[in-house]
């Protein structure tokens, strides 16, 4: 049952993922809206390839923070014990408005991102394990390919298979979940996956290597 405390942290996830990072980031720092640019996406990924590592990392993590943060409300506006099948159900709830919200930003004009990231955190929050080995997944793929799309895709279509045959995953609605982030992140990805078969997708000019060493000469 829907409840004040519910709807209002059902909004609060909405708007906290409406936060534009790279819009922002990319206004205030280098007078560039990134949408206007590349892939006309306002996500991390776009923004690695417009504006480069220094405004792209920021980006990415706090993108993911949204997703993150969004789902632990769920421990804020809990209003008594409720069994664990429906604790997870809300935060579900919480994340796909974060996700929704970077999708579709109110502060900015609707035009946001693909939310992979924002995904990523939400995923995080509500099965570590099992998110941190589509990661893995992801990470293998783009060191191979140097393709994000395909990477995001593999590691998202890996998730399901991860929380049901790895961790043995009996909660309905986490399963139902796993498959709809697979069926999301394909339809988000068309454009890419239709570039792939033309073998039309760009390369990322990014490595793992390369984003540590910047990560710790900026420290």
């Amino acid at each position: 049952m829907l409840t004040v405390p519910i709807i209002l942290s059902l909004v609060l996830a909405y708007l906290f993922g409406s936060i534009p990072t790279a819009v922002w980031i990319g206004k205030a720092f280098y007078d560039i809206d990134v949408r206007e640019y590349g892939s006309g996406n306002a996500g991390a990924t776009n923004t690695f390839r417009v504006l480069g590592k220094k405004a792209g990392i920021p980006v990415l993590l706090i993108d993911c923070l949204k997703g993150f943060v969004a789902v632990k409300l769920a421990l804020l506006f809990t209003e008594e014990p409720i069994s664990h099948a429906a604790f997870v159900n809300y935060q579900l709830a919480l994340g796909i408005s974060a996700v929704l919200g970077h999708i579709f930003p109110i502060f900015a004009g609707f035009r946001g991102g693909k939310g992979i990231a924002t995904l990523l955190g939400l995923m995080l929050a509500i099965h570590l394990q099992g998110a941190v080995i589509s990661l893995l997944v992801f990470l293998i793929v783009f060191m191979v390919t140097r393709f994000v799309s395909l990477g995001s895709m593999t590691a998202a279509l890996s998730f399901p298979f991860v929380i049901v045959l790895l961790f043995h995953t009996t909660v309905p609605s986490l399963i139902v979940f796993s498959m709809f982030i697979a069926i999301l992140v394909l339809i988000t990805h068309q454009k890419n996956i239709e570039r792939l078969v033309r073998r039309e997708e760009s390369k990322a000019n990014i490595s793992i290597r390369n984003l540590i060493k910047q990560a710790g000469e900026d420290d």
